[in-house]
């Protein structure tokens, strides 16, 4: 890979010395600092970028691309948060829902035994409680003992360990018995305290999800990492993010994947900000790819971007596809992305990944190998 990379190179032997430098340490596989990595983003042409992305792609993960059979369940959209970027919450949706135990256990019957993980995330409900989720969790892991749960971001957590007058790590142990496995990334937005104030006032501090974050890791639960762009932020926000993501998992290594989130501009209190173009989308990723030296994976999430975009992405340091959702997600079909029932077959996610001349690897959610032939 290095000799073919070396020889792709070439016509980049003209950039200015510090991009010259920034690539001789990717290349060889040395951690790069917060002032390369905005440099990165203000003077990296595309091309230079990707190669410097997928040399890192390479190294950590060869050619897979992972994918999972996993599906969602959002409890409800009823918040009491007023997030200015979201379009999900009760606040901004032309919808409002607030399931009931009883209809989120016939979603997880009703899926195929194959599927591997549920992702349980959605709005901060005033009236939830941190036995409610403990009461959902023992019922789903009553019915599907093998189904590994994957739930409440660090916004959620914050409430109802609040509202239940717990530590994190008690209230986490807690949860962790009743059968959560995992957390998702969600609720990091920009780290920016600044930026914070100005989109999402109420949510929960960038100190603070990083305190959830890192007491999960202590007690073996591993998350993923968000970060939202394309709104009010700059670039100098975004590496300052990824440098406390860099460094928290330098301590405790059990973050799994980065997910970088597009802002969306429908139907939110944002809406005049003009959404950013699939150029600044692929400079993103490998950005991240290239800075966050120490995640195993970059995830392209194709219910965000949509499928082409997604399949793009491969080329641009992204190694994971996320998973075949099975039309059970609407944060982004709300903010108008462009797929309105997000939905994929375990086919059609080998086809995609083999047309970006990938190899498609189906995983678990701690990204062990499935070797399952069925589709």
């Amino acid at each position: 890979m290095e000799h073919v990379f070396n020889e792709h190179f070439m016509p980049f032997s003209r950039l200015p010395v510090p991009l010259m430098r920034i690539a001789e340490k990717v290349i060889a596989g040395e951690r790069i600092n917060p002032e390369e990595g905005i440099l990165l983003y203000e003077k990296g042409e595309l091309g230079f970028l990707a190669m410097l992305a997928e040399q890192v792609r390479f190294r950590l993960n060869s050619d897979d691309v992972f994918f999972i059979r996993n599906f969602h369940i959002e409890p409800t959209n009823i918040c009491v948060n007023k997030c200015r970027f979201c379009s999900y919450s009760h606040h901004f949706s032309p919808r409002k829902w607030d399931l009931t135990v009883e209809e989120m256990l016939a979603t997880v019957v009703s899926q195929d035994r194959n599927v591997k993980e549920v992702h349980i995330t959605g709005a901060v409900h005033p009236e939830k409680d941190i036995y409610y989720y403990e009461k959902l969790f023992r019922k789903i892991k009553s019915v599907r003992p093998d189904l590994h749960i994957k739930a409440l971001s660090a916004v959620e957590l914050e409430y109802i360990l609040n509202k239940a007058k717990v530590s994190v790590e008690q209230g986490l142990k807690f949860l962790q018995a009743a059968g959560l496995d995992s957390i998702p990334g969600g609720g990091a937005e920009i780290f920016d305290e600044k930026i914070r104030q100005e989109i999402c006032a109420s949510k929960t501090s960038a100190e603070k999800w990083l305190e959830i974050h890192e007491t999960a890791h202590r007690l073996g639960i591993t998350s993923n990492a968000t970060m939202l762009y394309g709104h009010i932020e700059n670039y100098g926000h975004r590496i300052s993010h990824m440098s406390l993501l860099r460094d928290s998992q330098d301590r405790f290594g059990r973050f799994n994947a980065f997910i970088p989130l597009k802002f969306r501009n429908s139907n939110n209190e944002l809406s005049g900000v003009h959404e950013t173009s699939v150029v600044e989308d692929m400079k993103n990723y490998a950005v991240a790819r290239i800075f966050l030296d120490n995640f195993p994976h970059l995830k392209g999430y194709w219910p965000m971007i949509g499928k082409p975009l997604a399949q793009l992405s491969l080329s641009f340091g992204v190694d994971d596809m996320d998973g075949t959702i099975n039309d059970t997600t609407s944060i982004y079909s709300l903010a108008g992305a462009s797929e309105q029932n997000p939905r994929m077959t375990v086919s059609e996610m080998r086809e995609l990944i083999v047309q970006a001349k990938r190899n498609p690897v189906e995983r678990d959610s701690l990204y062990q190998l499935i070797n399952s032939s069925a589709h």
